[in-house]
């Protein structure tokens, strides 16, 4: 079982957590990796491109000349796709590019990110993370203590609003709940930051 050390709030070691084998310590697979993430950025796609078809564009009520004895092309209306101002054939319409993933792959590929960030020596466990009031100051001195320098993702067992709200004015840092870890946000940062509790929810849900 893979061990890691345990630290509290103020960056000090106070021991060490054995982490569960078939959650921290699989190989990871990096194609399942790869489909989890296309995944999830496809679904944060917002899809609102739009063009006018010829049914939607101004004008071309009227046939712009009669269709024989003139010389020129029969032609139905100015609207018509040949036409300057004319509807757009096959252009982009509004559609979701959302799509999912069998259950079992999107856990492997949760499984594969957190071994990753093992093997990377880039986890932090946290004995317990509690802040008093929100402020983002006192925050900052936690991460300064446990040398985090770069973008961490900060996990919690539930909803710390004082946390959440102490972060969020900090570049590269996001929190989330244990219920919200995803392929994309772990893999996205350089650390990981978990607390204790946050470890066994996790161990819990996809041991």
């Amino acid at each position: 079982m893979p061990k890691v050390s345990l630290f509290n709030q103020n960056g000090s070691q106070v021991g060490e957590i054995e982490l569960n084998e078939s959650v921290f310590g699989i190989e990871p697979n990096q194609n399942v990796l790869f489909e989890a993430i296309v995944m999830q950025r496809a679904s944060l796609r917002q899809g609102t491109h739009k063009v006018k078809v010829r049914s939607e564009v101004r004008g071309g009520g009227r046939k712009p000349w009669r269709q024989k004895g003139t010389g020129r092309a029969r032609q139905g209306s100015i609207r018509s796709p040949q036409w300057r101002g004319g509807g757009t054939v096959f252009g982009p319409t509004p559609r979701s590019y959302s799509y999912k993933l069998p259950k079992k792959v999107r856990r492997l590929a949760i499984k594969s990110a957190l071994s990753s960030k093992v093997l990377e020596e880039n986890i932090l466990v946290l004995e317990s993370l509690i802040l008093e009031a929100p402020k983002t100051k006192d925050f900052k001195n936690i991460l300064g203590g446990l040398s985090v320098e770069k973008k961490a993702l900060i996990v919690t067992a539930d909803l710390e609003e004082n946390v959440a709200l102490s972060a969020r004015n900090i570049p590269g840092i996001t929190v989330v709940t244990a219920d919200g870890i995803n392929v994309l946000d772990v893999v996205n940062h350089d650390k990981l930051i978990m607390t204790k509790a946050a470890v066994e929810k996790v161990e819990e849900v996809l041991a």
